[in-house]
C-alpha cells in the first residue's frame, strides 16, 4: 500500500517538502496556462483545430481511468492504456479516411449515404448518454470535498445541473455558456500539467526509496477484455474533428486529429506509468472520485485543482454535447424537431440514467454507444474502399474494424466499483 513519504519525516521536513512540491505544481500550472493564451499558439489554425479533439480525449477519462486501470490491471495498466489508445487510433484512421474521401467525393456510394445518416443518429444517441456521464461525474466531484458527500447528494447536484441546462437551452440557447469551453480547455490542460509534475515528484520519491510496486492484475482473460471494451469512452473525442468542416479544411482536420491522438496517448501513458507503480490496487476504495484519494497522498494541493478542473471540464463538455445533439437531431428530422425539443429528451434520459445507474455503468453504456458509431464509420470507410479500385484492399481492414466496433458494443461491460 502506498504511503506518504512525509510519514517518516519530521513535521518541519514534511512541511518544507510539501511547500516545494506545491510550488512546483503551481509553476507548472501557471506556465501551461500562459502557453495556452500565448498568441502565437492560441491563434494558430493548427492548434485551434487540434485543441477541440484533444480536450475531449483527455477530459473525463483523465479523472476515472487511472484508478480503474490500476485496480484491474496492476503492473500491466500502461500496456492496457496503450491498447485503448491504439484501438481509438484505428477508429480515428477510419474517420480520417472518411474525411479525406467521402467528403471530397462528388460521387458517394448510396450505401455510404444511408450509413452516414445512421451514423449521425447513433452519434446523437451517444451524445445523450455522454452528457449523463459528464454530469454524473460533475455531481460526484462537486460533492467530493464537502460535508454532504453522499451518492444521493451527488445525484441531486447532477439533477440540478441537468435542469439548469434544460432551462438555459429552452429559453436562451447555449451561446453564452459555450464560451466556457474555450476557458475550460486551457484550465484542464494546465491542471493536468500540474498533476503530472506532482506525480513525477512522488514517483521519484518512491523509486529512491526502492518502494515501487509491481502489482499483479486482478482480472485476466475474457473479463479483462470485456472491461477494456467498456472503457472505450474514456479515450473518445477524436471524432469531433469530423464535424469541423465549416471551420477547417480536410487536410487540417486530418492532421490535427492525428496530432491530438498522438499527444493524448503520450500524456495518458506518462500518467498511468506514474500512477500504476506507486499505488496498490487495494490501497483505496475504487469509486468515480478515487483519483482524489490518490492525489491527497501525492500533494495536498492536487485534490483542489482536480475538483476545479472536473467541474469546469464536465460542465463545458456537457454543454457542447447537448448543443451538438440538438443540432444533429434538428438536421436529421429536417427541422421537424427543434433543438430545444431534443434538449428535453436528452435531459429526461439523463435524469433516468442518473437515478437508475451509477457512473461506471453509464461509462459502459456510453462506450457501447460510441462503439456503434465508430463501427458504422468504419463500415462507411469499407463501402467507400470497395467502390474505389485503388483502395480495394483497404475494405478488409475497415470491415474488420467495423466488426471490432460491433463486438465492443455487444460485449463491453461496466467496472465494478468498491
Amino acid at each position: 500500500m502506498a504511503t506518504n513519504p512525509c510519514a517518516r519525516q519530521s513535521w518541519a521536513g514534511c512541511a518544507v517538502a510539501d511547500s516545494m512540491e506545491n510550488t512546483a505544481i503551481l509553476i507548472a500550472v501557471a506556465l501551461t496556462a500562459a502557453l495556452m493564451v500565448w498568441p502565437r499558439l492560441s491563434q494558430s489554425t493548427g492548434w485551434r483545430a487540434m485543441v477541440t479533439p484533444l480536450a475531449s480525449i483527455i477530459g473525463s477519462g483523465f479523472l476515472v481511468l487511472g484508478p480503474i486501470l490500476n485496480d484491474s490491471f496492476g503492473m500491466f495498466a500502461p500496456l492496457m492504456m496503450l491498447v485503448l489508445c491504439g484501438v481509438a487510433y484505428l477508429f480515428g484512421h477510419a474517420i480520417r479516411f472518411n474525411i479525406a474521401t467521402i467528403e471530397s467525393s462528388a460521387e458517394r456510394p448510396l450505401a455510404a449515404h444511408r450509413l452516414e445518416t445512421l451514423s449521425s443518429w447513433l452519434l446523437s444517441f451517444a451524445y445523450v448518454i455522454s452528457v449523463a456521464y459528464y454530469l454524473n461525474l460533475l455531481g460526484a466531484f462537486g460533492m467530493r470535498l464537502t460535508p454532504w458527500n453522499t451518492p444521493f447528494n451527488a445525484r441531486l447536484l447532477t439533477t440540478a445541473v441537468f435542469l439548469f441546462i434544460l432551462f438555459t437551452g429552452w429559453t436562451r440557447g447555449f451561446s453564452a455558456l459555450e464560451r466556457l469551453e474555450q476557458f475550460s480547455v486551457g484550465l484542464k490542460l494546465a491542471i493536468i500539467a500540474g498533476l503530472l509534475v506532482g506525480m513525477g515528484f512522488y514517483f521519484a520519491d518512491r523509486a529512491t526509496e526502492g518502494a515501487l510496486l509491481l502489482n499483479p492484475p486482478t482480472i485476466t482473460g475474457w473479463p479483462a477484455l470485456t472491461l477494456a471494451f467498456g472503457l472505450l469512452i474514456t479515450v473518445q473525442g477524436f471524432e469531433t474533428s469530423r464535424y469541423l468542416g465549416d471551420t477547417y479544411d480536410a487536410p487540417t482536420r486530418i492532421r490535427s486529429m492525428k496530432q491530438a491522438q498522438w499527444l493524448s496517448t503520450l500524456i495518458y501513458i506518462v500518467y498511468i506509468v506514474l500512477l500504476a507503480y506507486v499505488f496498490a490496487p487495494d490501497a483505496l476504495e475504487l469509486s468515480e472520485t478515487a483519483i482524489i484519494d490518490m492525489m491527497v497522498i501525492v500533494a495536498p494541493i492536487l485534490p483542489f485543482l482536480l475538483i476545479i478542473a472536473a467541474l469546469a471540464a464536465q460542465f463545458s463538455a456537457a454543454i457542447a454535447d447537448t448543443s451538438g445533439a440538438g443540432g444533429l437531431i434538428e438536421e436529421l428530422t429536417r427541422h421537424r424537431l427543434k433543438p430545444r425539443d431534443a434538449y428535453a429528451v436528452l435531459v429526461a434520459v439523463g435524469l433516468l440514467m442518473t437515478w437508475a445507474a451509477d457512473v461506471f455503468q453509464i461509462i459502459a453504456y456510453a462506450s457501447r454507444a460510441f462503439a456503434l458509431y465508430y463501427a458504422v464509420q468504419a463500415s462507411i470507410a469499407a463501402v467507400t474502399a470497395a467502390k474505389t479500385p485503388r483502395l480495394h484492399r483497404a475494405k478488409w481492414f475497415y470491415g474488420a474494424l467495423a466488426i471490432l466496433g460491433f463486438a465492443i458494443a455487444i460485449f463491453g461491460r461496466a467496472v465494478e466499483g468498491g
